[in-house]
């Protein structure tokens, strides 16, 4: 691991609406917030008393360019200041198609923003419509044109294995997708967290949602699809041309620590876990108050910090390199998970060559079941 940490992440909760599937910390339609979000942003970031210099920067949300532009400046000069960005790093936005304009993206580029992820979901309108996605065609055309023309890097999200999609709808999506020059593809299957409006229609039957062998289907189509367009499929969800895999996310997936302002924001720093409260409210008025904003903390003993890394390490398709494991972390993946590994192995969802333990293509569609044996 790295002495200090090389990445921040900073959360900006606005949304123009709530998604039906959406359980991430945001808040809809609350404008009258922004101007104190950015005071107690402020307030939060000076608690790390001098600019900490980073590789990477992520600013995700909600929906940052939500903010108007004298506000969405401001916050990037805020986060320029605290995070100084190393020679040839990378600093990323999240952002819908519809909140894209020329001005805006080159007032980013100006201040040293390298990388746009645009949150399309679907290029196919009825998928948009029941993702509650208010983007049309010409606003996804418009924004994917104007990042291009400014961006280092590109990347798109995308949700699969919606209520009713077919394998020629997901087919459709992926050919429109590859009409454009984009340099990463996130891919999501379509879940359904407790708390969203999604959730209460799913129980009260109005939303039925693809079976697994439905979703392994299409996730293969995504696999295949992909990486014959020349995209490597680096992490289970993420695809890039090479060198535009994201590193901002890298450092999680090598458990690297990070800085991490705002309201839910997660940090990890000197070996200590720390959340942010998620009300957006409770974060503000308590940062405003000069009180903590944490609402959670946990100190990540040596034993956790490699189990984590096990699993997160995993997540990548290239695997772990076994020894350098062991090295790296004091503890071998034997006595962390020996009998779950020789079961895996047997299976045919883990296999161990060349130095490397690594998924299977099986395994893969089946990681998350096999991620709790790794943390007994």
């Amino acid at each position: 691991m790295s002495g200090t940490p090389q990445a921040a992440y900073i959360h900006v909760p606005f949304c123009r609406h709530r998604c039906g599937y959406c359980n991430f910390t945001v808040v809809a339609g609350r404008e009258d917030l922004m101007a104190d979000y950015l005071r107690a942003l402020e307030l939060e970031l000076k608690q790390l008393q001098t600019p900490r210099p980073v590789q990477t920067i992520f600013i995700g949300g909600g929906t940052p360019t939500r903010l108007p532009l004298p506000f969405f400046t401001r916050l990037l000069e805020l986060v320029q200041h605290w995070f100084p960005l190393a020679p040839r790093g990378e600093w990323t936005i999240e952002a819908n198609p519809e909140d894209i304009d020329s001005e805006r993206v080159e007032r980013a580029t100006e201040l040293g923003v390298t990388r746009w992820s645009l949150g399309v979901q679907s290029f196919l309108r009825w998928k948009r419509r029941l993702l509650e996605r208010p983007a049309i065609d010409e606003q996804i055309d418009r924004a994917l044109e104007i990042c291009r023309r400014h961006a280092t890097s590109l990347a798109v999200d995308l949700i699969f294995a919606v209520p009713g999609e077919s394998v020629g709808d997901w087919e459709a999506d992926l050919s429109r997708l590859l009409e454009h020059p984009i340099d990463h593809v996130s891919t999501y299957t379509l879940t359904v967290e407790k708390g969203t409006s999604f959730w209460s229609r799913q129980h009260k039957g109005t939303l039925t949602m693809p079976g697994e062998t439905e979703q392994a289907e299409l996730y293969r189509l995504s696999r295949r699809r992909l990486c014959e367009a020349g995209f490597e499929h680096y992490e289970i969800s993420n695809y890039a041309r090479p060198g535009h895999r994201c590193r901002h996310n890298e450092i999680y997936w090598q458990c690297e620590e990070y800085y991490a302002v705002g309201p839910g924001a997660a940090r990890y720093v000197g070996g200590v876990r720390e959340t942010n409260h998620r009300s957006t409210t409770t974060w503000m008025r308590r940062v405003l108050a000069g009180v903590s904003p944490v609402a959670e903390r946990e100190t990540i003993d040596r034993e956790l910090a490699a189990r984590e890394r096990l699993i997160f390490g995993l997540r990548m398709l290239e695997g772990i390199d076994v020894t350098r494991f062991a090295e790296e972390t004091g503890y071998t993946i034997d006595a962390l998970a020996g009998p779950a590994v020789d079961e895996y192995v047997s299976q045919g969802w883990l296999v161990e060559e060349r130095g490397r333990l690594r998924l299977t293509e099986e395994g893969i569609l089946i990681s998350d079941a096999l991620w709790p044996s790794f943390l007994r």
